[in-house]
């Protein structure tokens, strides 16, 4: 029978998920899960007064949100102490990386990333049918210089660096990530994914450089916030490449409701203050279970810990499963040298108990 045929890019593509999601193994495994700490989610949740704002927002719900995200664009310059025409929200950051790579990177350029890095931001590269060139983790962070220097030699359209970064949890200092800025080509644009940059210590994220035309700053509400299911993120940068945004995004892409969130996360600074010292909190409590238990957390500016197995990837992912067996969902690095730990978010009291309990069964099973 004759059918359409797939484009040439999405054709020579497999069918991916970059992330399986805890209700995918529910499904897979038939296994309920009892604590979700895997996702590098904030389970302290949006404010009430967030809620209170998203649920009057849904009595509108039968008209679309402001394709413009007019006020929800002020809000955010507002915040950041600078011209709106410099800001533009979409969708979360997975979204707006992937209009970056479509804007930024033509089929077959090359982009520059870390091997082992945010996976959804290669999912765009491959989606769009650019090249992509990788460069391996230096003492669990990303190598800023060897970055630099990759997009120097590969003529790169876009380099990628996440600061803080994920899956690891480290972090440069913001004298560092300005030395990176200066040592890129500018002609290659600087995509520096700052979803963390809330937790993060004072000192890691580089004043604000709204001039600066090879260089996109990307944040969310997804995880200080509380706010993973609205799907909210948003873009900084020089106004020409901001306004290009305009060019290829869903205008609709961004609900009424989240908007209308988003605008009251921005207005509440106590709860976001108490959300991250909640956050704070507990990353010492998984941590010191990691201890207790013989296993090595390591230092994070995020609102997840990377704990170091001991070992190497093929233990540390039966450590893994062990857990997802007992209803623990978490996640780990998959490239070598990195994927000898896993990754577990910031959880409730009784996430962190259960994890207690499943860790310490997983461990009592293997020795």
């Amino acid at each position: 029978m004759t059918r359409p045929s797939l484009a040439p890019i999405a054709a020579n593509l497999s069918e991916t998920v970059p992330f399986v999601g805890p209700e995918a193994i529910e499904r897979r495994d038939g296994v309920p899960t009892r604590a979700r700490i895997g996702a590098n989610e904030n389970p302290f949740g949006p404010a009430p007064s967030v809620l209170a704002a998203m649920q009057a927002a849904a009595r509108d719900t039968w008209h679309y949100g402001d394709p413009e995200n007019h006020d929800l664009r002020i809000a955010i310059a507002a915040h950041l102490g600078i011209p709106s025409a410099n800001v533009m929200p979409g969708e979360g950051v997975d979204a707006i990386l992937g209009m970056a790579v479509r804007l930024f990177a033509a089929p077959n350029s090359t982009v520059v990333t870390s091997l082992g890095g945010y996976p959804t931001f290669n999912y765009h590269i491959a989606g769009y049918g650019a090249v992509m060139h990788t460069v391996p983790y230096i003492g669990d962070r990303e190598d800023i210089d060897a970055l630099a220097r990759a997009a120097r030699d590969t003529n790169a359209a876009i380099v990628y660096v996440a600061n803080p970064d994920n899956p690891m949890g480290s972090w440069w200092d913001a004298a560092s990530v300005d030395r990176f800025i200066a040592a890129v080509p500018e002609s290659t644009m600087i995509v520096l994914d700052e979803a963390y940059g809330e937790f993060a210590p004072p000192g890691t994220l580089p004043a604000l450089d709204i001039d600066r035309v090879n260089l996109l700053r990307m944040r969310t509400f997804s995880k200080a916030y509380g706010m993973a299911g609205a799907r909210v993120g948003y873009v900084i940068g020089e106004a020409t490449n901001i306004s290009a945004f305009n060019r290829i995004r869903n205008h609709f892409g961004v609900s009424n409701i989240a908007q209308t969130g988003a605008i009251a996360a921005l207005a509440d600074a106590a709860h976001l203050a108490s959300s991250i010292e909640a956050v704070r909190q507990s990353l010492a409590a998984i941590a010191n279970v990691a201890r207790r238990h013989g296993l090595e957390p390591l230092q994070t500016a995020t609102n997840f810990i990377a704990i170091d197995c001991g070992r190497d990837g093929p233990y540390a992912q039966t450590i893994l499963n062990g857990l997802a067996a007992r209803g623990i969902f978490v996640r780990k690095p998959a490239v070598t040298g990195l994927n000898r730990c896993i990754r577990v978010s910031a959880g409730t009291p009784d996430d962190v108990a259960l994890f207690d309990e499943a860790l310490g069964a997983v461990l009592a099973e293997l020795s």
